[in-house]
């Protein structure tokens, strides 16, 4: 596994590729910034946030959805290095210092985001999962301290979440029914048996379930049972979240953050975008549809 370029995120998240452009854009969060990387040139550019962006989403109409401090966000990132962003649905947090975290659409085009409290170390558990669509923002889950990990199976019918907070490290899968209504949840990975925290996470076109061990300096690959297939090293101690792109979907990015200080064996790569070709390939994201 190898870095992309010399760019360096605090904390890189989200990773979502763009088939229409044969480009990956991802988010720092706390360096609040959004930024697209094109293979085919090596050309990365990067537009500042408003707001620490927790996720972000292609948007059927251009651009992309965005889940920030505040609620969420239309992004129009402009090639003279200007964003334009606009608020489409405020949320109303359960407490003060929040932020969305982890989110992606489903099969369907929903948007889905969970929130948490910026402090981990508060352990507090006001955190939620969000779905927004044509109906508005609805919160469908709360009793959460880090909501990630969020995956949808091949088929839209199953719905994967993880808590990767020290105190829980937990991956449950749901049934969504047509509504998008999660349902039936259930253990699919205790992380407390595994090496890291559960991160961020995507789904591959056989229902395998890949996941970002953080502090492990690994990315996970589960079957759809919950079974470990096999682990894949990265060469920071924190790797934060994967996904599928490249012409054939068959090219893993895997994004990295920063800490404070680094290992001094890790602190030229801590931060880096990680690309890898592990022989398994995805599947397109749904752009979000509202």
């Amino acid at each position: 596994m190898k870095p992309v370029s010399d760019l360096r995120d605090q904390v890189g998240e989200s990773p979502v590729w763009s088939p229409e452009e044969q480009a990956l854009w991802w988010v720092d969060i706390d360096g609040q910034w959004l930024r697209r990387h094109h293979p085919a040139t090596d050309r990365t550019q990067s537009w500042a946030t408003p707001e620490r962006t927790g996720c972000i989403a292609l948007h059927a109409q251009g651009g992309l959805i965005a889940a920030m401090e505040t609620g969420l966000w239309r992004l129009q990132p402009q090639d003279d290095g200007r964003l334009d962003a606009a608020l489409v649905a405020p949320v109303g947090h359960a407490r003060d210092h929040m932020r969305f975290n982890d989110g992606r659409t489903d099969r369907q085009g929903r948007f889905w985001a969970g929130t948490m409290v910026r402090d981990m170390s508060l352990a507090s558990d006001a955190g939620a999962l969000y779905r927004w669509d044509e109906r508005g923002l609805v919160k469908v889950l709360d009793g959460l301290i880090t909501p990630n990990g969020l995956g949808f199976s091949p088929d839209g019918r199953t719905m994967y979440l993880s808590d990767s907070h020290p105190s829980v490290q937990k991956v449950w899968a749901f049934d969504l029914d047509d509504e998008g209504t999660p349902r039936n949840r259930r253990l699919f990975i205790d992380f407390n048996e595994h090496p890291g925290r559960p991160d961020g996470a995507a789904v591959d076109a056989e229902g395998g379930y890949w996941i970002c061990a953080n502090d492990a300096g690994l990315v996970h690959r589960f079957t759809p049972d919950g079974r470990l297939d096999r682990s894949i090293a990265v060469p920071v101690a924190k790797p934060a979240m994967c996904a599928f792109g490249g012409a054939a979907l068959d090219t893993l990015y895997v994004t990295s953050i920063r800490p404070a200080s680094p290992p001094p064996e890790q602190a030229a790569l801590a931060g880096a975008l990680f690309v890898d070709c592990p022989g398994a390939r995805g599947l397109p994201e749904a752009p979000c549809k509202a």
